[in-house]
């Protein structure tokens, strides 16, 4: 690590450990930070020991990240026992007395915070281990609620609970400086939501897709598949003016079934703009209206900073696009009439390979495409950046039909698959069950049930 940076400790939160990495890059992308990790890192760690230029630099990367629970400055960390740990910090403290000093002056109040990861510690442990560290040449009064100085000392137990170590594989120390946004999600928490859908994206993955997707105040964020605008709610809470569209009449006006337990018929004010007012982002708003995305209904001169997306994929939501006739059948209604149009499937590969060639056409030049890609048992969150403009790259978008043709027709068969294997399974330990009941001398009656033939009942 280059010697001209300082050590942090970047300590997340064990949730969605495959987005973390992702984040973070993206992060140090927008506030273009420099960070160098050692040859040693393992990103499914629950910290990460990083070089950072400054604290400033650390706060930047804290003030956005949904995965960080906190970010503190390395004073000492040791993978060879308390022993060799002890000895790091006091020649830390003694080499880097000067620059310091201002942590320790009498003015200054002070609070240690004891973590372990994968083993627990009552607090009287907890204790003792703030009382091995007295060389601490701190003067200040303990503030346990808002003090001015946060220390941290942290023991990493390993990951798997079954194989607990008998000593930590690392203990760290250090000086918190930042914590991690986290506060966010649940500030868009779905349970005080104004409106919410069947689909409605869960706030925190809501959030780390914004992040994914580069989005800053005053840009200019698209849902083609907009729903219940939950993608809409994360990018405007970053700052951005938020547009979207749906094919679904009904969940755009806030008409359809409510999807909250015990509530009967939705309120007359539930709507994707009444959720960006909740939040404080009403001015963000800029429309979201009822397209059917198959048939673009954009300008080619319209640029999107980022388009952030969860498309349907016929489980949950129907995939549908408007059906197109080419001739008027003579019972058709007259042209000024009312008309509700007929929808058709809209089949997977055919709506991915429309989503990249859209957001190709219609996104900036380093604009980012994020969005959902179904799998049999899950699903993968995609990120694509524009790195071309050349109108001839468009044709590079054809996916292969293979991956996502007939995505329904296998989930279902697996489906399927899956229940006639537990439907074997249990017709098995009901067989099994009739074997150990008749070895026990029961015999079964006429009700279907095995009973000792002294506790049959009376013909």
């Amino acid at each position: 690590m280059s010697s001209t940076l300082k050590k942090y400790v970047l300590w997340f939160a064990q949730e969605h450990v495959d987005f973390r990495q992702a984040e973070i890059a993206s992060l140090l992308r927008i506030w273009n930070i420099q960070m160098e990790t050692p040859a040693d890192h393992n990103p499914k760690r629950p910290f990460w020991v990083v070089g950072l230029q400054n604290d400033e630099a650390a706060r930047k990367l804290a003030s956005r990240s949904m995965s960080l629970r906190c970010i503190f400055e390395l004073w000492a960390h040791s993978n060879e026992g308390l022993a060799n740990f002890h000895q790091a910090l006091r020649q830390h403290i003694e080499t880097n007395a000067q620059s310091l000093a201002t942590h320790f002056e009498a003015n200054k109040s002070f609070k240690i915070t004891v973590e372990t990861y994968n083993k627990h510690f009552s607090q009287r442990e907890k204790v003792a281990k703030i009382e091995t560290m007295q060389y601490l040449p701190v003067e200040g009064p303990v503030n346990l609620k808002t003090p001015d100085v946060h220390y941290w000392y942290i023991e990493f137990w390993g990951l798997d609970p079954m194989d607990v170590p008998e000593q930590p594989y690392d203990v760290l120390f250090g000086r918190w400086v930042a914590d991690g946004k986290r506060d966010m999600i649940n500030e868009i928490s779905l349970k005080t939501r104004k409106f919410i859908g069947n689909t409605s994206m869960d706030p925190q993955l809501s959030l780390l897709m914004a992040n994914q997707g580069l989005v800053e105040s005053g840009h200019l964020v698209f849902d083609p598949f907009a729903g219940s605008g939950s993608l809409l709610v994360a990018a405007a809470k970053f700052g951005a003016y938020v547009a979207g569209a749906d094919i679904d009449y009904m969940i755009v006006h806030g008409k359809s079934k409510p999807t909250r337990v015990n509530q009967k018929v939705r309120e007359k004010d539930e709507s994707i703009y009444a959720n960006l007012q909740q939040y404080g982002c009403g001015g963000l708003f800029v429309d979201v209206l009822i397209a059917d995305f198959s048939r673009s209904i954009w300008a080619d001169s319209i640029v999107f900073d980022s388009i952030i997306t969860d498309p349907p994929y016929g489980i949950r939501e129907a995939t549908e696009r408007i059906e197109f006739k080419t001739q008027r059948r003579a019972t058709a209604m007259t042209e000024d009439a009312v008309h509700y149009p007929s929808t058709s499937p809209y089949q997977l590969c055919q709506m991915y390979k429309d989503l990249l060639q859209f957001s190709a056409r219609h996104l900036k030049l380093g604009g980012r495409l994020v969005c959902w890609f179904p799998m049999l048992s899950s699903r993968r969150l995609l990120t694509y950046e524009k790195v071309s403009d050349s109108e001839a790259d468009l044709g590079a978008f054809e996916m292969s039909a293979t991956v996502v043709e007939n995505f329904r027709e296998r989930y279902f068969t697996q489906l399927a698959e899956d229940n006639g294997t537990r439907k074997e399974r249990r017709l098995e330990l009901r067989e099994v069950g009739r074997k150990e009941a008749k070895k026990r001398g029961k015999q079964q009656q006429p009700d279907g049930k095995w009973r000792f033939p002294q506790d049959a009942p009376d013909a």
